[in-house]
């Protein structure tokens, strides 16, 4: 019984020696076994994500409601005709004379006695700027934003000729006109709103082009203007709008 012992011993001895592979199978640690290299790419950590800061960060951007203007088709080469019209002749017969008035300056209106040239603005949403002063003469553009400024030039009667800010000129109706200063930003850039009359103070609030505001006032020759826009109020740089002339006073 010792010698079968023995000999089955000596038996699986020389079976592993015989068999490497089954003698020595290392251990496969669990973590790792089973992971693939979708999944080892899954668990990596991804790169944080790098944040822009834009400039005006945390500043409220104002920008403009509506297009400036709308050009009617077929008046695209029209030129704007300022000759007011002929008047009719007056009846034959006696007349009395006239009493003489005295000379209007040429700096003042010849329907309102008030200074020209001057500011207003369109009192509503659809303005027509015709080439003559009456409601005959052709449509040139449609003004489509209230409260854009015009500069008035001429009168007749119960028309104005005016001017945009892009240099535009036609007559529109009185009618269509307000008393109300406003401003509208010009240019290619948006303009800041400062709490103070100073490049160096807290912006308020950044005003892109086409923006129109209020006017609430500015000091005679002053760089700076009191303006406001929507709930914004601030101070605006005189040559950073349209709306006013240089060195003009503008009250309440």
């Amino acid at each position: 019984m010792a010698g079968l012992k023995l000999c089955a011993m000596m038996l699986g001895a020389c079976l592993l020696a015989a068999s490497p592979g089954l003698a020595q199978t290392p251990e496969v640690p669990v973590a790792t076994a089973h992971a693939t290299p979708a999944k080892k790419a899954a668990t990596a950590k991804a790169p944080a994500k790098k944040i822009v800061v834009k400039k005006g960060h945390g500043v409220p951007v104002v920008t403009p409601r509506h297009p400036k203007v709308a050009r009617q088709a077929g008046h695209r080469n029209a030129k704007l005709v300022e000759q007011v019209p002929p008047k009719l002749a007056p009846k034959p017969g006696p007349k009395p004379a006239a009493p003489v008035k005295p000379a209007i300056p040429a700096d003042q209106g010849t329907v309102t006695g008030l200074h020209l040239p001057r500011y207003a603005s369109l009192k509503t949403d659809d303005v027509n700027m015709r080439s003559g002063p009456g409601s005959r003469y052709p449509v040139l553009w449609t003004y489509k934003r209230r409260e854009l400024p015009v500069r008035i030039e001429r009168e007749f009667d119960i028309w104005r000729l005016v001017e945009d800010m892009d240099g535009t000129r036609g007559w529109v109706h009185q009618a269509t006109l307000t008393g109300r200063r406003t401003f509208v930003i010009t240019g290619t850039e948006a303009r800041e709103l400062r709490s103070e009359a100073s490049d160096s103070s807290a912006a308020v609030a950044v005003l892109k082009p086409g923006v129109v505001g209020r006017i609430r006032a500015c000091d005679a020759n002053a760089a700076w203007c009191q303006v406001q826009v929507g709930e914004y109020r601030g101070w605006l740089a005189r040559a950073d709008f349209w709306g006013s002339d240089a060195g003009e006073a503008v009250v309440p």
